[in-house]
């Protein structure tokens, strides 16, 4: 049986996961890639994990698109 913890451990890894395919899923959709993009192991390898998500370098195009997509979002947000 396992402990409390290591299931919320579990989580918490499978939760990092999911985030990131959905993450990458929504850059692809913009065509933006990063590379470099993945669950940090260092945080993983813990005992008790606590994810992080390493988004890496890019490339000046790629972070060009990348804030030209994040500005699209706000402007979407803004309007009533």
């Amino acid at each position: 049986m396992k402990s409390e913890s290591k299931r919320h451990a579990e989580a918490c890894v499978e939760q990092a996961e999911e985030t990131l395919r959905e993450l990458r899923t929504a850059l692809a959709g913009r065509g933006i890639t990063l590379p470099s993009l993945r669950i940090d192991a260092a945080t993983i390898a813990r005992e008790a994990p606590c994810p992080r998500i390493e988004f890496g370098g890019c490339s000046v195009d790629a972070a060009s698109r990348l804030a030209a997509a994040l500005r699209a979002g706000c402007a979407k947000e803004a309007t009533p």
